[in-house]
């Protein structure tokens, strides 16, 4: 690939998590955004507050599903087998503000 002109999404903000490597490290991808191929990303479905999906991307032990003998590794089948509880909208709004504003309390050391 040598060039992409359009954005995956223009105007919604997803998570994204690897697909090679570093596949416990999930991070908010801010719209307009693109991906390459060593990247998943997911944009949430109505009723789901993206920061506290993030939250919980966070939490799982991406580790433990790694598919490979070599590079870390996982795939879209095994993503979609995590299974997990969702809340109300309402209190995973209130628990992703408040994990949001505890993250950006956190001093960043760049």
């Amino acid at each position: 690939m040598l060039s992409v002109s359009e954005a995956l999404s223009y105007d919604v903000d997803a998570i994204g998590i690897g697909r090679k490597g570093t596949i416990d490290k999930p991070y908010i991808l801010k719209a307009p955004f693109w991906t390459v191929d060593t990247l998943f990303y997911c944009i949430c479905k109505e009723g789901h507050n993206l920061n506290f999906v993030y939250d919980i991307f966070q939490n799982i032990n991406w580790k433990a599903m790694d598919e490979s003998t070599g590079v870390p590794s996982l795939s879209k089948t095994t993503i979609n087998k995590v299974k997990t509880l969702i809340p109300s909208y309402l209190e995973q709004e209130k628990i992703g503000k408040y994990f949001s504003c505890l993250d950006g309390s956190i001093p960043k050391f760049v």
